[in-house]
């Protein structure tokens, strides 16, 4: 099967050289709008691709409003602060993630606990956050959650749609708003992902998005928090240092951060997000070339939940045991096909192993075997 599977990437993308990942995909559209940046002048925080980006997503999204930020990171960042997440709280994720999650709710001064996935959706299980939160939690007289041993408040509930594949959305929300929970998407893998035809990151109160140059659209390095206009009003103006509005003074009214995205970034955003549908489009028809190949082998082939659309942003499969997850990974690598494996659980790492946790088999269970193939979609040069 290893075999078979070089032959059949280096078939897709017709060349004998390297093979990566995931790489973006840029043509004229991007190269005009960063040249038309550059000679505005207007390259860093203010211009017009800004706007006009944050409009475009939110409308492609369907969110209320929509803010640019520097990256990922400083998205979850701000939009965990605006969900209420302070000093000494606690925010439910999940381990089988990217590092960043966890980090921002570091920033906060808050500490993760983490609850097991889903094997279908490799996102945060509703099931095993109800029976965590029934075991060690309780509703104050002042109705937050909080925990039974430490008496900490857990602020919020944090999944994420790992790959681009929706959570289950439905079965989170309906855990949370019991408990108490403000629901925070981190979206950053998911944009043209569809959860029963709503767009991933606009389902919980806020959502992010990221712009990382490994992601289906990229502005370089950016993200995007996605919320109501009241809620993304604050947020601007977090991002913006917290500079209050003023025709030549300098003032600041609390502390802010200077997390806005540059417009030369959003300029090459711009241009990609005009062709979006046909990206997703590309690399849905190679989500099904390869389920096809790994049809009849003992390998299985993560595809999208019943009743969502998925980006597929990584392709990925669930070998029978971690010996053939390895045998593939060093396959592929001594052929010059660049594969992965999972993130190491999060509750894995030295910053972050005393965090409290529930039972996590399922994604022990999946970090021994998913593996990551080369996702990159391929436009015509008409596109």
């Amino acid at each position: 099967m290893n075999k078979e599977l070089i032959e059949f990437i280096r078939d897709h993308y017709k060349t004998k050289d390297f093979i990566p990942l995931h790489e973006p995909s840029f043509d004229h559209r991007e190269e005009e709008y960063v040249l038309e940046t550059i000679k505005s002048t207007f390259v860093s925080s203010v211009g017009t691709h800004v706007d006009s980006l944050e409009k475009k997503i939110a409308g492609y999204t369907g969110s209320p409003a929509a803010v640019a930020t520097v990256n990922g990171s400083s998205a979850l960042h701000i939009a965990l602060k605006l969900a209420g997440v302070k000093h000494n709280d606690l925010v439910i994720t999940q381990p089988l993630t990217f590092v960043a999650t966890c980090n921002a709710i570091t920033y906060c001064g808050a500490s993760p606990i983490f609850i097991d996935v889903d094997k279908n959706t490799l996102g945060m299980s509703p099931t095993a956050l109800d029976t965590w939160l029934s075991d060690h939690a309780y509703i104050d007289p002042d109705n937050l959650c909080r925990t039974i041993k430490e008496d900490k408040v857990i602020r919020a509930c944090l999944p994420m749609h790992t790959f681009g594949h929706p959570a289950d959305l439905d079965g989170l929300n309906e855990v949370a708003r019991r408990w108490k929970l403000i629901l925070v998407e981190d979206a950053a893998e998911s944009l043209g992902s569809f959860y029963k035809g709503r767009h991933t990151g606009t389902i919980g109160t806020l959502g992010i998005l990221s712009f990382n140059g490994n992601k289906i659209i990229t502005t370089g390095g950016g993200g995007m928090i996605l919320s109501n206009n009241s809620i993304a009003k604050k947020a601007k103006h977090l991002t913006t240092t917290a500079k209050t509005q003023h025709h030549f003074e300098y003032n600041h009214d609390e502390i802010g951060y200077n997390y806005r995205l540059p417009n030369l970034n959003a300029a090459l955003g711009c241009g990609q997000l005009e062709k979006i549908e046909k990206l997703i489009e590309s690399k849905r028809s190679l989500a099904g070339k390869y389920n096809t190949l790994f049809k009849n082998s003992s390998i299985q082939f993560i595809t999208e939940p019943p009743q969502c659309r998925s980006n597929y942003w990584l392709n990925s499969i669930i070998c029978e045991d971690q010996e053939q997850r390895d045998e593939l990974l060093e396959f592929t690598h001594k052929n010059s096909v660049m594969t992965r494996p999972i993130w190491r659980l999060m509750n894995y790492l030295p910053m972050y192993k005393h965090c409290l946790r529930g039972s996590l088999k399922n994604a022990e269970w999946l970090e021994q075997r998913v593996v990551c193939l080369p996702s990159s979609a391929q436009l015509g040069e008409q596109d």
